[in-house]
């Protein structure tokens, strides 16, 4: 069985934990495990495959079962806590004591975290994939607005090679590669998150600091029924898609443009008239 550090869900080490039990001895059991754990056999079954989540007060059983000691005890609580983490502060704040815990092997998730933290990660990385980049972070810092720092740059560049966003050629230029860090897993999403956050706070200072012929910022107050807003949902992302295609079929791309589009509630329905 793997080290519990190459795991982010609890559910995954806890399954693997029981199929090797049971592959070592046949008469290792769902009801036997649950016996250990003072837990009912059903609702067992259900956190080894994801779909229930066990209460602070047997982290300890699972943990004495599991014979975890130190930092591993400490891991598997914090996977625990991160599992059940509702909120994006609590999600983050978990992963952060995570990815403190784990070894250096599993540096890559830290970089692909990182990746997320910063809004201008992005940025320069796209400026890259329009122009071959040569070495000079102090006109790459420049070009990305609001400008960052030539130091600020080197980091980025240096975070997106480690990533494989980024490739240096024959030449010696960097330039950007196909790859890319996609969202799904629980920690991705919620440091997508916190992007989503400092773009619009870019959007809202974009006002002020770009010209309106730079620019397109519009805002539509609108009622519809909550029953809708799927297929709201739908042309936003058919709006986004023909952006996408549209891109790729311009063969002249100078600039870089973060597009948001947000649909959020002014007012939430109720039962009783007002």
């Amino acid at each position: 069985m793997k080290s519990i550090f190459e795991y982010f869900d609890y559910h995954e080490f806890l399954k693997d934990f029981y199929d090797e039990k049971k592959s070592i001895n046949p008469y290792f059991s769902y009801r036997h495990m649950s016996s250990k754990v003072k837990l009912d056999a059903g609702f067992l079954v259900k956190v080894l495959h994801g779909k229930m989540h066990i209460s602070a007060k047997s982290i300890g059983a699972f943990i004495v079962l599991c014979k975890l000691s130190g930092r591993e005890a400490e891991y598997f609580e914090s996977l625990v806590n991160y599992g059940r983490a509702k909120k994006h502060a609590d999600i983050k704040q978990s992963f952060e004591k995570i990815l403190g815990l784990r070894t250096q092997a599993n540096v890559l998730s830290v970089h692909q975290y990182s990746f997320y933290e910063k809004w201008y990660h992005t940025a320069v990385w796209s400026l890259i994939g329009l122009d071959p980049f040569a070495g000079d972070f102090e006109a790459l810092g420049a070009r990305i607005t609001p400008p960052i720092s030539a130091s600020v740059a080197k980091e980025s560049v240096e975070l997106l090679i480690n990533l494989k966003m980024l490739t240096r050629h024959p030449d010696g230029t960097l330039r950007a590669t196909d790859h890319f860090v996609t969202t799904g897993e629980k920690w991705k999403s919620a440091a997508v998150v916190g992007f989503q956050k400092e773009t619009m706070r870019l959007a809202a200072e974009s006002i002020d600091r770009h010209a309106s012929e730079l620019r397109d910022i519009s805002t539509l107050t609108v009622g519809v029924s909550v029953k809708d807003l799927p297929e709201i949902k739908d042309r936003l992302r058919e709006l986004r898609q023909s952006i996408l295609n549209m891109k790729t079929e311009n063969e002249k791309v100078d600039c870089i443009y973060q597009i948001n589009m947000q649909v959020f509630p002014l007012a939430l329905p109720q039962e009783e008239p007002l």
